[in-house]
């Protein structure tokens, strides 16, 4: 998932596509649950059904969801799990790089921020 920071530019689909990725690690879309069919979480999230059907498409891609044709797509089981595994590399090794420098220039501490005592 991006940064909100950084989702300025990224195309609705990626968005969309975060959304969903969110809605699996929350446990919104359990494992094993079937999503909202394409026009469904197009007309609840005001998208065009073909961006929310390219959004679908990378899960399917990604084998994160099951597809039972004539009933629709469910969560596979293992997605969380992949999901939440993909999502902490990224966030390692592509926001948090950025993150940390930013920290430092602004004299943050991430102990603070965590709202944990800071130690001297």
């Amino acid at each position: 998932m991006a940064s909100p920071s950084s989702s300025a530019g990224r195309p609705v689909y990626l968005k969309l596509r975060d959304q969903i990725a969110a809605a699996i690690l929350d446990g919104t879309f359990a494992e094993g649950a079937m999503l909202p069919s394409v026009r469904a979480y197009a007309a609840a999230e005001a998208a065009n059904p073909l961006t929310v059907a390219k959004a679908y498409q990378q899960f399917q891609t990604e084998g994160l969801v099951q597809v039972q044709r004539g009933v629709g797509m469910f969560v596979a089981p293992g997605a969380a799990e992949a999901l939440r595994t993909r999502e902490r590399e990224a966030f390692l090794h592509h926001e948090w790089p950025e993150i940390r420098v930013r920290m430092r220039r602004l004299h943050l501490d991430a102990a603070a921020l965590l709202g944990e005592p800071e130690r001297t």
